[in-house]
């Protein structure tokens, strides 16, 4: 089963830019769709983006669309999310997930990271 780690969050001013890193280990990475899902503060968890597996196009929320970017690294088993044009409402706690199969629902993601928090001031 893979695990996953999340960094690079941190405190932003809005229209600023940040990076985050999703580490993998444990598992075939090339067989795991890997998610970004987010938590704003008192709301439900909600996606943000997909990199999926290779024969699969990514996805983003219509919110992010146009400022978020999603890649993978195989060489590294490594996602990343480059986050521009960053606005208060993209305050949250960021997780990376994992699963085999191309899903968007967070509630179906069967590996999660920790998360880290991204704070956007205005």
């Amino acid at each position: 089963q893979v695990q996953l780690t999340e960094s690079g969050g941190g405190l932003v001013r809005a229209g600023g830019s940040l990076t985050l890193t999703c580490t993998t280990s444990g598992g075939t990475f090339e067989t795991y769709n890997i998610g970004w899902i987010r938590q704003p503060p008192g709301k439900e968890r909600e996606f943000v983006a997909l990199a999926p597996r290779v024969g699969y196009n990514t996805r983003y929320a219509d919110s992010v669309k146009g400022r978020f970017t999603v890649t993978r690294d195989s060489a590294k088993n490594t996602v990343y999310l480059q986050m521009n044009s960053l606005q208060p409402e993209d305050t949250a706690l960021y997780y990376c997930a994992g699963d085999r199969y191309f899903i968007t629902n967070p509630a179906s993601y069967t590996y999660w990271g920790q998360g880290t928090q991204v704070t956007v001031s205005s």
